[in-house]
């Protein structure tokens, strides 16, 4: 994407303080981690900053952490985890305060080849406001050098992500990207920009508010856009079809017939489906046993609800992928957490896991489909940000891929 961002390769770390942002929100029950897939993507930047003799001060925030510092979402299972994946110790410093005392003195008993794990960079509070340049400015003092590999939180101008760059660059650091930062800033950024065509993207999800700007964007970039998810019912409400009781953004149908105008002038393929798989209600719960019935997509029953795609429409869909060169998903083709309703999502993923195209799973609840489908082994890209993924395939400049240095 020419962002030419400088990343751990391009940095001399021998002896230095190494901050690096990570993405260490891991998904917790009872205190044990439940999926450790972020960890363990953090480890090659990691090892490598390590293996080059640094001193790695690692942060991350963890949860939503709305009622003030708790034990509940303390990093100090991550520390544990941590400690076994890299065969040394991890020194975890568990003061609210983050940057207090405990972490200076920690830091400064570092030798070479250590690691010290920062408490949740969120119990500050600091961490999420516009004011947090007193935060930014005692992280930064720690460091001598800051690497962010945290792309889930890339689109937050946060302390630990973006305000901390500013004071390290100050005093004479370098700020860049770590691995993971960097192929996600090279799979992504490559199909929007650059990408081996031809290019389709699929978008689903719920709601057409969520992609409004995606949709607008790849729009001009891709070859066929293919709209699956909740968000097809406005689709056809603006082609004046039947859709019963199916969710529909009403606010959005006259952005939706302007999106489908835009694809005929630009001589895109917008492909809506042709088919749903309906009932007469949403299944609660979500993974409820649920009759269903399959209606043409212009013909839904006035007291039922679209909640997948039909199998037409899913071998239409699965057709458009089969030639692709470069495919670009973000978002389920229905309520994919309930066996009956994932056919759909099911028949996109094993078109992708069958094609030779690069295919990219841009974050949130298709990376989740595409893991607990068990399609991720065969996808070139799965990206481990969902918002930040959104952001970056509206075209949106994210802060924390920005505030690095430049090669």
């Amino acid at each position: 994407m020419g962002l030419n961002k400088k990343s751990v390769d391009d940095i001399n770390v021998k002896g230095k303080r190494v901050l690096v942002r990570c993405d260490f929100n891991v998904p917790l029950k009872n205190g044990e981690i439940t999926d450790e897939t972020r960890i363990t993507a953090a480890l090659p930047t990691i090892q490598k900053l390590l293996g080059e003799g640094a001193k790695v001060i690692l942060c991350s925030h963890l949860g939503k952490v709305k009622n003030g510092p708790n034990e509940g979402e303390s990093l100090a299972p991550v520390a544990k985890r941590l400690s076994e994946k890299l065969g040394r110790e991890v020194n975890f410093v568990a003061d609210y305060n983050v940057t207090g005392e405990a972490a200076t003195a920690a830091v400064a008993a570092m030798q070479e080849g250590d690691v010290v794990l920062l408490q949740n960079t969120r119990f500050r509070g600091a961490e999420e406001t516009k004011n947090g340049e007193e935060f930014s400015r005692e992280l930064a003092e720690l460091a001598d050098a800051y690497v962010c590999d945290a792309f889930g939180s890339s689109h937050r101008a946060h302390a630990s992500v973006a305000g901390v760059t500013d004071v390290v660059r100050a005093k004479g650091g370098e700020c860049a990207v770590g691995y993971l930062m960097q192929k996600e800033i090279d799979f992504l950024g490559n199909a929007v920009e650059d990408p081996v065509r031809p290019f389709v993207a699929i978008l689903g999800g719920a709601k057409v508010a969520d992609k409004l700007n995606v949709i607008n964007n790849l729009l001009e970039k891709c070859d066929t856009l293919i709209i699956g998810g909740g968000m097809a019912f406005t689709f056809l409400k603006a082609k004046g079809y039947e859709i019963g009781k199916s969710l529909v953004d009403e606010e959005k149908i006259g952005y939706c017939r302007e999106m489908m105008e835009k694809a005929d002038k630009l001589g895109k393929k917008l492909l809506l489906p042709v088919d749903a798989a309906c009932a007469a209600e949403f299944p609660n719960p979500i993974d409820a046993e649920i009759a269903v019935t399959v209606a043409e997509a212009d013909k839904i029953p006035a007291d039922m609800m679209g909640l997948d795609i039909g199998e037409k429409t899913a071998e239409l869909y699965a057709d458009a992928v089969k030639s692709a060169k470069t495919v670009v998903w973000n978002g389920p083709m229905g309520v994919f957490e309930n066996p009956v309703l994932a056919k759909g999502t099911i028949a996109v993923a094993k078109a992708l896991a069958e094609t030779d195209a690069t295919t990219i799973i841009g974050g949130g609840d298709s990376a989740a489909a595409v893991n607990q489908l068990g399609f991720a082994d065969k996808m070139s890209h799965i990206s481990t940000g969902g918002g930040a993924s959104l952001e970056f395939l509206e075209g949106k400049t994210l802060p924390g891929v920005a505030a690095a240095d430049d090669k």
